[in-house]
């Protein structure tokens, strides 16, 4: 094949080709879009990587290398994640594609009977 007849992935999925994807693809595509996902949400909430590393029981470094794509974390961490990042996690995973974001948590509220009223 020459590069005048060589087509990007995307351009032949488009056109209605089956593509097929490397299982290092994906999981490579996975743990930058779970990076992506996790560096815009403690952007959002205004925490630096060693405060997001404190709430998740991790180190500043860990964070970086997740955030940058670099590692996928272990299960236990994907469930501490959702408590230090304040959201819940939303995930996607198709054959060559996913997506993941965080939905913040509802703001909470005290209820009305725990509220001592104003402190005078």
């Amino acid at each position: 094949m020459n590069h005048s007849t060589w087509r990007t992935r995307r351009t032949r999925q488009l056109a209605g080709e089956a593509v097929e994807y490397d299982r290092e693809y994906v999981d490579a595509r996975l743990a930058g879009d779970l990076g992506q996902a996790v560096y815009d949400r403690r952007i959002e909430l205004g925490l630096s990587q060693a405060e997001l590393a404190v709430r998740a029981g991790m180190t500043r470094p860990q964070v970086s290398r997740m955030e940058g794509g670099d590692t996928v974390p272990a299960l236990p961490l994907l469930r501490r994640l959702p408590n230090a990042l304040d959201g819940t996690p939303n995930l996607t995973i198709d054959e060559g594609d996913s997506h993941i974001t965080f939905t913040p948590h509802p703001a909470r509220r005290t209820p009305p009977e725990a509220d001592p009223g104003p402190v005078r």
